[in-house]
């Protein structure tokens, strides 16, 4: 049987970031069936039916071919102002056109995220509640909230923290046995 293919979102730009830093982690600890590809949404514009009207953007193409040939997806979002960044909104409001057509529709998705002292509790509502509205299945557990993000990776950006490394297995196994499932 094929691996299960899951492409891994950062909804952050910034090098540094705790949260593309956790997909790497994810990447490293994934079990032997799942593959994880991870990407970046930078250079995806802002949103505009105009735009739209004229075509997909490149980046929004590349962004739309990623989810539709991936078997599940994994976000990762930091929470700014208590819900998730404008980028990743963005590239989910992209994501979503089409309709029945779009490449959400169906899909299985798993987040994570790495904050401050709450982690990212409610910026993982808010994208559920996105998610959701697109037709994706959201995995329910393990919740993976990393607080105080800045003690868990060290300075090169490796998560040291056995808990969350274990929670991110443990979400990365409970995403392949749903994605396997099908909706």
């Amino acid at each position: 049987m094929p691996p299960t293919r899951v492409l891994a979102v950062s909804g952050s730009l910034r090098r540094a970031s705790y949260n593309t830093a956790a997909l790497r982690a994810a990447a490293e600890l994934a079990p032997e069936d799942v593959s994880i590809e991870v990407v970046a949404l930078h250079g995806i514009p802002n949103f505009d039916a105009d735009l739209e009207a004229v075509g997909f953007p490149p980046e929004v193409v590349a962004l739309r071919e990623g989810i539709a040939a991936a078997d599940a997806l994994l976000i990762a979002t930091p929470e700014y102002n208590w819900s998730i960044p404008g980028v990743l909104k963005n590239a989910l409001d992209w994501a979503s056109r089409g309709g029945e057509s779009s490449p959400l529709r169906g899909k299985t998705a798993a987040i994570l995220g790495a904050g401050g002292r709450f982690g990212t509790v409610r910026a993982q509502a808010h994208l559920r509640e996105i998610l959701r509205h697109n037709h994706v299945w959201v995995v329910g557990l393990p919740e993976v909230m990393i607080d105080q993000a800045e003690t868990r990776f060290d300075a090169a950006g490796a998560l040291t923290d056995e808990r969350f490394r274990r929670q991110i297995r443990r979400l990365l196994e409970a995403l392949r046995d749903e994605a396997l499932r099908g909706p």
